[in-house]
């Protein structure tokens, strides 16, 4: 897939890049009479549809390999707390949006959304669904860990409208699993998934992996997708472990058992983009894998694809996020807004029917184009200045001047086989997609004198 040498040579700290303005420079200057002003504004800008995502910040257990907002479940009363506060934060947002709008998206993240009584997530989205129409077959999504889905639990999350279930094995070695504290399947992945599909064509489901993990090798992480691929999900994802103890410390106690090195790392990625390829499934981005007859393989090879901080999603089911709960992030057509990371904090603000906001920013109209050019670029692995000029009115040399173009940069990419260019365009090879995030970054002018920390690209 690459040379080791260039993988030395680009593995080094960039964003993710799902947003832009990455999110560690955003600002706590951003009010709550700032989000609701742009609230309102975005009922006047594209697209339209709405999508909605909640922040279930509550696990069972806490898994080492975790950086995001969390919190074990200390006793029944702090769950009842937050999903009141939700039910506040729901009613103060959708006051401000535009009822004639509709859902194309409603996504769970986590924490562990399944680690709650599910009567709860019913409650949620039958306000949601009260209050406003759907476009045709809206993806309801919710990432669950199979450690605890049940019969019962698996049929009231049917009831509730999901449709999309990810499910987060990370890896099927039971030593791995131990060594980053997490629990194995309570049952067997294919019992489950024959019981989520069965009954209903439109279920769908995807298998979320992590490469990267003490205990993991490459052989190992193969076997793992060798069985995934018997399962046959309709979507899965191996995702790079990102280990940033600086934001999540208590990753530091991975570091105890000791992380793979690089290169290892590197095969685990390999071989497991070749082996999914090969099994009939179409690579997304350097991450995701979908079916081939999947809606989302179809948006990738019509180059119609587009990402926010959830993943990847289509046209179809794309809408500006209105995000709700602990830590989550709205993600606007011109503003970006955080809620408060402190569950307490939370539960008080949003339960008075506060915007919760902890911080946020206001993209200027060149960072808008900016945030086009970078999107392009990780969705649909290319960029056509002029296509990307006539959204915005621009010729494609202006964009080219919006962003921070270094033909010099770019040619050394392109010399080292990550890039084909021309004046008109440019397109990532197969080679240069693991490092995808380096070349989206060169554009970035936010990071030409930045003190800001990310994790490496591999």
């Amino acid at each position: 897939m690459i040379d080791n040498k260039l993988l030395q040579k680009y593995n080094n700290p960039v964003p993710r890049y799902t947003s832009y303005p990455p999110a560690n420079f955003f600002t706590e200057e951003f009010s709550q009479d700032d989000f609701r002003k742009a609230l309102t504004e975005s009922n006047e800008y594209d697209p339209q549809n709405i999508s909605f995502y909640f922040h279930i910040p509550f696990c069972k257990q806490i898994c080492y390999f975790c950086g995001c907002n969390h919190y074990g479940i200390s006793n029944d009363h702090i769950i009842e707390d937050y999903i009141k506060a939700l039910k506040v934060e729901i009613k103060t947002m959708i006051s401000h949006i535009d009822k004639s709008r509709l859902i194309s998206q409603i996504h769970y993240g986590g924490g562990t959304p399944n680690a709650i009584p599910v009567e709860y997530l019913q409650e949620i989205n039958e306000i949601l669904f009260s209050e406003f129409g759907t476009i045709e077959q809206p993806e309801i999504a919710i990432e669950c860990n199979p450690a605890y889905l049940t019969l019962e639990q698996m049929d009231g999350l049917k009831k509730a409208g999901f449709k999309r279930f990810s499910l987060g094995i990370q890896d099927f070695d039971t030593d791995v699993l131990k060594a980053v504290n997490r629990e194995k399947p309570g049952m067997p992945v294919k019992e489950i998934m024959d019981y989520l599909k069965d009954g209903d064509p439109e279920v769908a489901i995807n298998l979320d992996f992590i490469y990267g993990l003490p205990k993991q090798s490459a052989a190992g992480f193969s076997k793992a997708i060798e069985q995934a691929i018997e399962l046959k999900p309709d979507r899965l994802v191996t995702f790079s472990y990102a280990h940033v103890p600086w934001v999540s410390p208590i990753q530091k106690k991975l570091e105890k058992v000791g992380l793979p090195e690089s290169d290892e790392k590197m095969r685990m990625f390999e071989n497991g983009f070749q082996l999914l390829t090969q099994n009939g499934y179409q690579a997304i981005g350097f991450d995701h894998f979908a079916l081939e007859n999947d809606e989302l393989a179809q948006a990738y090879q019509h180059k119609e694809l587009h990402r926010n901080f959830q993943g990847y999603c289509t046209r179809r089911t794309t809408g500006q996020v209105y995000a709700l709960g602990v830590t989550s992030i709205s993600q606007l057509s011109t503003v970006y807004a955080q809620n408060t990371k402190k569950l307490s904090d939370y539960i008080e603000q949003a339960g008075k029917g506060e915007i919760p906001i902890m911080k946020g920013y206001r993209l200027s109209k060149e960072q808008m184009v900016i945030r086009e050019v970078i999107n392009e670029l990780m969705c649909n692995e290319q960029i056509i200045w002029n296509e990307i000029g006539h959204r915005f009115n621009l010729s494609g040399e202006e964009v080219k001047k919006t962003v921070v173009y270094d033909t010099a940069k770019l040619q050394e990419f392109e010399a080292d086989g990550l890039i084909k260019l021309s004046d008109e365009k440019l397109e990532v090879t197969d080679e240069g997609l693991i490092l995808i995030r380096n070349v989206a970054a060169s554009f970035d002018p936010l990071l030409q004198n930045t003190t800001k920390t990310f994790s490496k690209s591999v």
